[in-house]
């Protein structure tokens, strides 16, 4: 019905992790400032609060800027060669 991306690639999940350390700091200091400007300790907890709230608009949903590279996986083995190994394995044990 949809086709809804659940997935971010290996790099866009650095890209994420790095902007939403960086929205956070940034929000931190600039609350810290405000907070000692105003004198109101609680002001600096709001603008963090707001930081970390737009960092998680901005880095967890897998939007498309994070899914830029997939992987490319390997194609699957047909499933008859592992099985005849693994009972060949069985044999061995059973005779030792």
């Amino acid at each position: 019905m949809f086709n809804i991306a659940t997935h971010m690639d290996f790099e866009g999940q650095g890209r994420a992790e790095k902007l939403s350390r960086i929205i956070i700091t940034l929000f931190g200091g600039v609350g810290l400032v405000w907070g000692y400007i105003i004198q109101q300790f609680s002001q600096t907890v709001y603008i963090l609060i707001a930081g970390v709230l737009l960092a998680s608009i901005l880095t967890i949903p897998p939007w498309p800027i994070y899914r830029k590279k997939p992987l490319n996986w390997q194609k699957p083995r047909p499933e008859s060669q592992p099985a005849q190994a693994s009972s060949d394995d069985t044999k061995k044990k059973k005779k030792n």
